[in-house]
Parts: C-alpha cells; sequence; structure tokens
C-alpha cells in the first residue's frame, strides 16, 4: 500500500483505516495535506473489497486543529480538491460509510471532517468547536450547513455564533455525536460500530445512506418516498438481494458479496 506523508492508511478486513498523522500541529491540515486525502478517499470510494472508512487522528491531544493557520501565515498555498477540507466535505458521491474516531480537539475545520462523515464515537476528552469567527472567519468547508441539518438550529447557532467548546457529552446530548467511550478508546469504539454495519449487506447500507440524504434534499416526505433512488435500484438487482432472504430462510448467517 501506498505511503502517505501526511496520513496513515491501514486497511483490516473491509475497513479502511484513515489517520490523520500531523501530530506536531494537531493534526491540521494545509494543502499537501488535502490532496493525500482526496486521493485516499477516491481510492476507497473505488475498491470494491473496502466497505467502511474510519476517520482518526495520531495521538491523544486531537482529531484534528482543523485548518493549519500557520501554513497559511507563512505564504502557504490555500489549494484543495474539489472534495473540499480533507477531502470529504464537499464529496457527495460517496455511499459507503464514514465513522469519525473523534479523541481530543475536533476544532473548526476538524470538526467539519467529523461532520462530514455518518457517525461521530468521541472519547471522553473530544472537545468540539467551530471557533472561526473569534478569528474573523466562517466555518466554510460545511459547518455552518451541516451542524444546523443534523441539531436543532437553536443548538447549531449557540456553537457557531459563540464559537464555544462542546464536550464530548454534550454533544452526545445535543445529538451529533452517537457514543462517548473512554479516553484512548475511540478507534476501538469506531471498530465495533464497524463490524455492526458489517453484519449487514454492504448494498443494503449505500442504498439506504444515499436514500437518507438525497431524500433529505428533496421538496417533500412523498417526493422522497417515490423516488428510487441509483443505488436502491443496483441493490435490488444485486446478489445481496436474493442472499438475504434466502440466508434468513435456511437460518443461516448471510454471505455478502457487496454486488
Amino acid at each position: 500500500m501506498k505511503e502517505y506523508e501526511f496520513l496513515k492508511v491501514e486497511r483490516e478486513d473491509k475497513v479502511t483505516i484513515i489517520t490523520v498523522n500531523r501530530p506536531e500541529v494537531y493534526n491540521a491540515l494545509h494543502s499537501p495535506a488535502h490532496f493525500e486525502f482526496a486521493e485516499v478517499f477516491d481510492n476507497f470510494r473505488d475498491d470494491p473489497d473496502q466497505w467502511i472508512a474510519i476517520l482518526t487522528g495520531a495521538g491523544d491531544k486531537a482529531f484534528s486543529a482543523g485548518n493549519d493557520l500557520k501554513f497559511q501565515a507563512g505564504g502557504g498555498t490555500r489549494d484543495k480538491p474539489a472534495s473540499g477540507f480533507g477531502g470529504i466535505t464537499t464529496r457527495f458521491d460517496l455511499d459507503k460509510p464514514l465513522i469519525a474516531a473523534v479523541n481530543g480537539f475536533a476544532m473548526g475545520g476538524g470538526f467539519e471532517l467529523a461532520l462530514a462523515c455518518d457517525l461521530i464515537i468521541a472519547a471522553e476528552n473530544a472537545i468540539f468547536a467551530l471557533p472561526e469567527p473569534r478569528v474573523g472567519l466562517t466555518a466554510g468547508a460545511g459547518g455552518v450547513h451541516r451542524l444546523p441539518r443534523m441539531i436543532p438550529s437553536k443548538q447549531a447557532l449557540g456553537m457557531i455564533l459563540t464559537g464555544r467548546r462542546v464536550s464530548a457529552e454534550e454533544g452526545l446530548s445535543m445529538g451529533f455525536v452517537n457514543e462517548v467511550v473512554p479516553q484512548g478508546e475511540a478507534l476501538a469504539g469506531a471498530k465495533r460500530w464497524a463490524a455492526q454495519i458489517m453484519e449487514c449487506s454492504p448494498m443494503s447500507i449505500r442504498a439506504s445512506k444515499q436514500s437518507v440524504y438525497r431524500g433529505l434534499d428533496e421538496d417533500s416526505l412523498e417526493a422522497a418516498i417515490a423516488t428510487v433512488y441509483p443505488a436502491r435500484k443496483a441493490l435490488d438487482e444485486s446478489a445481496d438481494f436474493i442472499e438475504g432472504p434466502k440466508a434468513f430462510a435456511e437460518k443461516r448467517p448471510p454471505k455478502w458479496s457487496g454486488s
């Protein structure tokens, strides 16, 4: 497997684990890292043998502190790939599940990376914030749009307009964190969730994820229910569509092919 300068990529069976590997700057991201991310997520998307990705940060201090402002202040480029911050914040063609394993700070763009994932598993020491207004910026990598779509608008605006820090437990109560685990166990918790997902048909999972996100963009619930999205059509024509009911009837675990 290709080695990267700013990321570490590992595969455990059908799970790709992507680690932001810049602990010396609290895993902040700069332009070169964004392009590495884009390549890694492109490869994950296109690999039929990889069904789920977990995103985490090296060390126990930070998932990601967001944008590397010192890199920019020193004259570094601000270029990003079309898929956005970390290669995922404007990536809308990925139907495979993404799980964020958050350890320590998830600030600004780091929080936006987590919000771009489908699930967030947070260690007890995780801290979330969108502090951009405190430095004259906005959370332009999706934070101001994703957060209000995930939790009540007053709760989202309470974070966005103050830049205040939110603990893992508060994030759980607000609704953007799926589970809080002991410090140092975020990755283990994410793997546990991945194992549960892999008990299901990957074709069903992709159809479900695509239907959720695209359905939310429809004008009405009626329109969403009436629409058969491409991943649902692929599921209906797949071997998994036959295998699931067959395994149930034969009282055995299904053998998913992902096709």
